[in-house]
């Protein structure tokens, strides 16, 4: 399973790249990963006109959207646009950080899952 992430580079600009999440025979359930620890979970709602300029993100999370569209852009203007059923692991927490908007003018409902420090994909 892949999926986005936003990190930052010794410079403290920010990019996006894929993590892999290995999974393995979990038998008549599936495909499982292995267990990751966590510290807290968020939920959140976005208004539709959302526009957050640039920022770190506040601590290592996965970002899970329920419900709308946003779209991110990193340092070097390169953007991508995430809505309901994706995940991505902000890991720009310092340096400039990244944007975030709403789009569509829709409500964005989301879910953040703070990793642990020694939590790694």
């Amino acid at each position: 399973m892949k999926i986005k992430r936003i990190y930052n580079d010794n410079e403290g600009k920010s990019h996006f790249g894929e993590v892999t999440i290995n999974l393995k025979d979990g038998g008549p359930i599936g495909l499982l990963s292995e267990k990751f620890a966590a510290d807290k979970i968020i939920f959140r709602e976005t208004p539709a006109d959302y526009d957050f300029k640039w920022h770190p993100a506040p601590a290592r999370q996965l970002l899970f959207i329920l419900k709308g569209r946003a779209e991110f852009t990193v340092s070097n203007g390169d953007s991508i646009e995430l809505g309901a059923g994706d995940v991505l692991l902000l890991e720009d927490t310092e340096g400039q950080g990244h944007c975030s908007k709403a789009l569509y003018n829709e409500v964005r409902h989301s879910i953040f899952v703070t990793l642990d420090d020694d939590t790694h994909f």
